[in-house]
């Protein structure tokens, strides 16, 4: 079982691509798994044949658990990519439920076996319009649109009445429960404090003015805010460097890397949290190329294992629902997180020589929540400050050239 995030200590194999005997390539598809962070293939790490699988399907094993054997040419087994760890618990109702039949559970995706679960569905119902029949998340949602939404009569998966007033209840994904409790334990023991300042992104919108139609005509996707804000961010932390650390009782560890997790919402389905590896030292285009395609990624089911791990500080981004202000809630170790709001145009006052004057700016917020057991006040609005100050003054244009 892989580590697939610092604070993962956990997985559930939610599906087996290959069986016992079957040949296996380098890199090709082995199993699926999911945890309270992400839902994702793991490949092979070596070539051969599946000679073992250790955990079934369903069945949730600690990081480092051996799951499979693969053989290699020649008939000596590969040596395992993880050593052996605490044995599998038994597979979690949910799961073994989404995942009843073997000829419907050979074609399900982990967000297609939650979906299922979620409204009590038989996999064997549903026809599939993925390669090779496999069933896609569409068309789960489509086949409960035209069931009216209605939910089927299962007690332990359906949403049921708990008041005479028509309330039902809403049972939560494995994503929802682990990141309720990751969520609760550091609300209760991480003392937050939140700050905030307004950046003016007058520079910003020139340049995506200026070279944004070209950009999406070039790379196939819009050009965000969030790029910008990521690589200032990324530069401001190196200057800032106890904001770039984890929390370790009575130390801090100061990362060297400057690795950012960018929060990705899946559809209100779930959370993921991919990580853009030495941010710090990346041009402005290549921080936009790897921002888009770690989101589509994870919003498709196709993130790598890697793509979860090593984050030194995080970027929740919510001003695409026209957010003003977010205090986000911290992941530790890390010890801070920076939420970036919408940005709008208001009246703002220009002092200069000849006295103030109301200009019509571009404005965003920059709220940062920061654990006040690793810094103080001054210096989380020092780091912000510095951010605000690259986002209103870097030559944005060039380096979009760049």
């Amino acid at each position: 079982m892989p580590q697939l995030g610092e604070t993962v200590a956990e997985g559930t194999v939610t599906k087996w691509h290959k069986k016992v005997g079957d040949a296996i390539k380098a890199d090709e598809a082995l199993f699926d798994v999911e945890t309270d962070k992400v839902s994702t293939e793991v490949p092979a790490p070596v070539a051969g044949v599946v000679a073992e699988i250790l955990v079934q399907e369903g069945a949730t094993a600690k990081v480092g658990t051996r799951l499979a054997v693969i053989r290699e040419a020649g008939g000596q087994a590969a040596r395992p990519a993880v050593s052996v760890a605490a044995p599998a618990t038994a597979p979690t109702p949910s799961v073994a439920a989404a995942t009843a039949g073997a000829d419907a559970r050979s074609r399900l995706s982990p967000v297609v076996s939650r979906l299922l679960a979620e409204h009590g569905l038989d996999a064997r119902a549903i026809a599939g319009t993925g390669r090779d029949g496999r069933i896609t998340r569409e068309d789960v949602l489509a086949h409960v649109a035209q069931r009216g939404g209605a939910q089927s009569s299962a007690p332990a998966q359906s949403a049921v009445p708990a008041a005479a007033s028509g309330a039902e209840t809403a049972p939560l994904n494995t994503i929802r429960k682990r990141t309720a409790e990751h969520m609760a334990k550091s609300w209760a023991t991480v003392p937050h404090v939140l700050q905030a300042v307004e950046a003016d992104f007058s520079r910003v919108d020139a340049a995506r003015r200026a070279g944004g139609e070209q950009w999406k005509q070039r790379e196939g996707f819009a050009l965000t805010y969030l790029p910008f804000i990521a690589s200032a961010a990324a530069a401001a932390l190196v200057k800032f460097p106890r904001l770039n650390s984890s929390f370790a009782g009575d130390h801090l560890v100061l990362h060297r890397r400057v690795n950012l997790g960018i929060a990705v919402d899946l559809n209100f389905e779930g959370l993921m949290v991919p990580v853009l590896k030495d941010a710090a030292g990346m041009a402005l285009p290549r921080v936009a190329r790897a921002v888009h395609d770690l989101a589509s990624r994870a919003r498709a089911g196709k993130l790598r294992p890697d793509d979860m791990t090593e984050c030194t500080y995080t970027i929740s981004n919510n001003g695409a629902f026209g957010t003003l202000l977010t205090a986000a809630i911290i992941t530790p170790p890390q010890v801070a997180v920076l939420s970036t709001d919408a940005v709008r145009k208001r009246a703002v006052v220009i002092e200069g020589g000849q006295g103030d004057t109301v200009a019509v700016r571009p404005v965003g917020m920059l709220a940062q929540s920061f654990d006040h057991r690793a810094v103080d006040g001054a210096y989380s609005a020092a780091f912000l400050n510095e951010v605000k100050t690259m986002l209103e003054t870097r030559d944005w244009q060039r380096e979009l050239q760049g």
